[in-house]
């Protein structure tokens, strides 16, 4: 089974910008997905990309965030940019192969 590993995530102030990781074990040639959980709260789809290029985000980040993804090194991006303070969240990326698999996420806080 193909492990997922986030990265990237940090404490950032309102209006930074930041870029998360999403390694995987072998290929992600399958949608990809970056989902984010606040506490208490249910888990979120943010961002989507498939096998294509096609995106499509949740219409509190459009324009701020953008999917991308390197076949070649197995690897899905988000770029995070003038982040807000209910950006914070764990951050999770989603293969489409693996639907019921999550990693470990990472953490995104937006704070001054």
């Amino acid at each position: 089974q193909v492990q997922l590993v986030e990265s990237g995530g940090g404490l950032v102030q309102p209006g930074g910008s930041l870029r998360l990781s999403c390694a995987a074990s072998g290929s992600i040639f399958t949608a990809v997905g970056w989902y984010r959980q606040a506490p208490g709260k249910q888990r979120d789809l943010v961002a989507h990309i498939s096998t294509g290029g096609s995106t499509n985000y949740a219409d509190s980040v459009k324009g701020r965030f953008t999917i991308s993804r390197d076949n070649a090194k197995n690897t899905a991006y988000l770029q995070m940019n003038s982040l807000k303070p209910e950006d914070t969240a764990v951050y999770y990326c989603n293969l489409a192969s693996m639907p019921t698999y999550w990693g470990q996420g990472t953490q995104v806080t937006v704070s001054a």
